[in-house]
């Protein structure tokens, strides 16, 4: 008799751990779930193509630029062939760079047209082989001395991200999202009351305090990035 009682309490242990070990590896099966998702993505980006053309440079620039002065902004930048050129010649008060097509991944930018001393000075540099901090410290020395002009609340947007494909009815880049900066020359964090690193996600701050390029920040929420 006690040794039917003990097979029976075995045998039951025995079905209780299977039935535990099932339970417990469940959540680690995504298979389905994956295999859903992928089907949606595929169903979203169908419309999805490479930046292969000028035209298609200019569409996708042109979302740096708020969406209701996109229609009369310039837009400038390197085309396919390589070459800087205006790709666009426009009306109003903003001036919109290209992604650069041989660059990895996407940043268009879109700024008010009194930047363009700035801007244009900055690429000049560069393109003499200058690197970035003397290319920071010749344009602070010329902003100080008036040689070169800038103008207070000037604003930048950056259209940016890691894809370099677009939606063709949209115009918009695969992942990508905007980053705004207003230029105050030579603001501080005492002069403005913004601190010197953003307190929280979208929160804006200054960088660069005190000198010509001096700028209030304002980033994309970290939730964008999910």
């Amino acid at each position: 008799m006690k040794s039917i009682i003990t097979t029976l309490v075995l045998t039951a242990l025995f079905v209780s751990c299977n039935s535990s070990d099932k339970n417990t590896s469940t959540p680690d099966v995504t298979t389905e779930p994956e295999t859903v998702v992928e089907g949606a993505l595929t169903d979203t980006n169908k419309n999805l193509k490479p930046i292969d053309s000028d035209a298609a440079l200019i569409a996708t620039a042109l979302m740096a630029a708020p969406e209701a002065s996109r229609a009369d902004c310039k837009v400038i930048g390197y085309n396919m062939a390589g070459d800087f050129v205006t790709l666009r010649e426009g009306t109003n008060e903003f001036i919109v760079l290209a992604d650069d097509p041989k660059k990895d991944g996407f940043s268009a930018a879109c700024y008010h047209k009194d930047l363009e001393p700035f801007m244009a000075r900055g690429r000049a540099l560069k393109a003499e082989g200058k690197k970035h901090q003397e290319i920071f410290d010749i344009r602070e020395e010329e902003v100080k001395s008036g040689q070169l002009k800038m103008t207070t609340g000037t604003t930048l947007h950056i259209y940016y991200g890691k894809e370099t494909l677009y939606d063709t009815e949209t115009s918009k880049v695969a992942g990508a999202k905007l980053r705004y900066v207003v230029y105050m020359p030579f603001a501080t964090a005492e002069s403005t009351g913004l601190p010197e690193a953003p307190a929280a996600s979208n929160h804006p701050w200054i960088m660069n305090p005190g000198t010509h390029r001096a700028h209030i920040m304002i980033s994309p929420l970290a939730e964008a990035d999910k």
